[in-house]
């Protein structure tokens, strides 16, 4: 059996709700659902989904015994991730947890009652997620992925570790808000890095490949992965590429550093899922979503890959390697 085949029958074990569990515990036995876009064995995707039932059991929540989670891997497909939202909403839980702005939106248009929790939202204002940050009001609150301004330090940094870069392939998904804002921002600061900047649309895996190779074919590039759905799924194929056609690239989170990525910047997704268990539990107990404040990260994270760097020539500056949280060798 696949690897992912087999996580996902895991991950959707707990479809029916045990009564013996109800039984034995003499209360209503609580219901959460969670629709994450990506595959489970896309790299860091079991690490934050383990964050979040560490962080909801030290709360006192046990899955099977007083809680029961049905959690729905779409691997980037939008398809399958409309068909997972329906199968979710109709499943009346106590609290939705929505990954990422497009399992986000689907929820919010299928419900504006079942109190929502979203995770790794990059603009949850202008998504119209939610109505302010520090009230949401409505039926959603949760935690924010990063402020845009951010997605400008990536195209810094790749021309910090690879100075002769003068052209990027930026990959986005341009099929939902966020896809189109991280370009936007990455856009208006290449005049100032001296770095040419061109989107390549996330689609399927061929094509990804097909469009790398003809980037690659012109000289001094590099590649920016945006945060998507899609580029996480194929983040294995986009590194495995880079390395192919010696493409330094920046990636937005570390694990995808871990699996051979260059170099990172970004939010720890893994305390996101942790801190979205806080407030799962605060809905379970009575508070409204619309009065708990949507946060941003706490800190954002740099690691680089050594082993990479070293693959593709390129001498990483101590100044950097001083700045970063995790260093791969």
């Amino acid at each position: 059996m696949r690897r992912r085949n087999f996580i996902g029958l895991v991950g959707s074990a707990t479809v029916a709700w045990p009564l013996t569990a109800r039984a034995q515990q003499g209360e209503r036995l609580r219901r959460v659902a969670i629709l994450v876009p990506i595959a489970a064995d896309t790299p860091g995707a079991q690490a934050f989904y383990a964050a979040f039932l560490k962080a909801f059991e030290e709360l006192g929540w046990t899955d099977r015994r007083n809680v029961q989670i049905t959690v729905r891997w779409s691997g980037g497909n939008e398809a399958e991730m409309r068909k997972y939202a329906d199968e979710l909403i109709a499943l009346a839980p106590d609290v939705l947890v929505a990954s990422g702005g497009t399992a986000g939106e689907l929820m919010l248009k299928a419900t504006r009652t079942i109190p929502i929790v979203f995770v790794l939202v990059p603009d949850p204002v202008g998504s119209r997620f939610v109505e302010r940050l520090s009230r949401p009001g409505g039926n959603a609150t949760g935690f924010m992925m990063f402020e845009y301004n951010l997605c400008g330090k990536w195209l810094e940094l790749l021309k910090e570790i690879a100075p002769n870069v003068t052209q990027a392939a930026v990959l986005r998904d341009p099929t939902f808000v966020s896809g189109i804002g991280q370009f936007v921002v990455i856009q208006a600061v290449a005049p100032s890095v001296g770095i040419e900047v061109s989107p390549i649309d996330l689609h399927e895996p061929d094509q990804i490949e097909r469009a790398i190779a003809t980037f690659a074919q012109s000289p001094n590039g590099g590649i920016i992965l945006t945060a998507s759905a899609t580029g996480a799924t194929n983040v294995d194929l986009i590194i495995a590429a880079a390395a192919r056609y010696k493409l330094p690239a920046v990636y937005v989170q570390r694990p995808f550093v871990s699996a051979g990525g260059l170099i990172s910047y970004g939010p720890n997704f893994a305390d996101q899922f942790r801190r979205a268990a806080g407030y799962v539990d605060r809905i379970l107990r009575g508070e409204k979503p619309g009065d708990l404040p949507v946060q941003a990260p706490n800190k954002y994270e740099l690691a680089i890959n050594l082993k990479t760097a070293n693959a593709l020539g390129l001498s990483v500056p101590k100044s950097l390697l001083a700045r970063a949280d995790e260093v791969i060798e």
